[in-house]
């Protein structure tokens, strides 16, 4: 598959100007939490942990935004939902960690952002936000017309990511005070999540026929491809291009039931990792928990 996708050239690969715009992510937080975060009110700088945190998020970013991956999945739903199980459940949480508190504060209670942001992080409310979103992003109708251009492309990308901003914060707040979940009720909405994002995965494994134009149709997979590939490039090739089937040995629906097992793994595995972390940390917690001596009666 490698040497075929080499034909689309290295713009397409390997998008130059997201990694300048992921290297620029990079110096405006290196910049902001350190030498001129006094002018912003910033306090101490981030921990080593945090700086991890972050930049590993931003490479993440860019593999799966900005790598062959990104090409791959305009060609197999398989690769687009191994890039959104990245995009939406894993760098989310790792720029909640990476993000100082101070600068949360200075978004979050903003005085527009605030009302908006206290509504939206209820945890029935973010739950059914991201979950619906998720949902009726992978509806056919919805799906293909995101396919269709740049705009509608970047802006069901972004509102996506913002959701999954939000479905993460009162599991994972950055900020002590808006983190008032008890564990028990953070480890239901965990279960919640898994549980209200199963039906739209159900639907893509079990469908008996291709659901997305954007990988069946010769006419939307070419529009899709223009997404990622210079116009110049996809049009010396459209006479050698007959479809995805050059690049996978999977047929549509095979590559469909795939896409859809993997992103349920994904979010499985994610989401298994965070509660036994809330739970062990709160089972850690309750046995530090000394009791009293009991009193000596003479």
């Amino acid at each position: 598959m490698w040497l075929e996708l080499q034909i689309f050239g290295f713009r397409a690969l390997w998008s130059p100007y997201y990694f300048l715009f992921i290297v620029g992510l990079a110096v405006i937080y290196y910049l902001i939490t350190g030498p001129y975060r006094h002018k912003f009110g910033g306090e101490a700088r981030p921990t080593g942990k945090q700086q991890i945190f972050f930049y590993l998020s931003l490479v993440l970013l860019y593999i799966v935004k900005g790598s062959p991956i990104d090409l791959l999945s305009h060609i197999t739903l398989t690769a687009h939902m191994i890039q959104m199980a990245i995009y939406l459940l894993v760098v989310p949480i790792f720029m909640l960690k990476g993000i100082p508190e101070w600068i949360w504060k200075k978004v979050v209670y903003a005085p527009v952002i605030k009302p908006i942001f206290k509504l939206l992080t209820k945890p029935l409310i973010s739950l059914l936000l991201f979950n619906v979103l998720f949902s009726f992003y992978h509806m056919p109708v919805i799906f293909n017309f995101a396919k269709e251009s740049q705009i509608a492309h970047t802006s069901t990308a972004l509102i996506l990511f913002i959701s999954a901003i939000i479905v993460w914060f009162p599991l994972l707040s950055p900020i002590k005070e808006l983190d008032k979940l008890h564990p028990l009720m953070k480890m239901a909405y965990i279960i919640g999540n898994s549980v209200l994002i199963t039906p739209a995965c159900v639907l893509i494994i079990f469908a008996p026929e291709p659901l997305f134009a954007a990988y069946s149709q010769n006419g939307s997979w070419l529009q899709a491809l223009a997404l990622c590939v210079p116009g110049d490039v996809l049009e010396g090739l459209t006479t050698a291009l007959s479809g995805p089937e050059m690049f996978t040995s999977m047929d549509t629906v095979e590559d469909q039931q795939l896409g859809g097992i993997i992103m349920k793994i994904m979010q499985e595995i994610t989401y298994g990792i965070v509660l036994g972390t809330i739970f062990f940390r709160w089972f850690s917690k309750g046995s530090q928990t000394v009791d009293p001596l009991p009193t000596t009666v003479e």
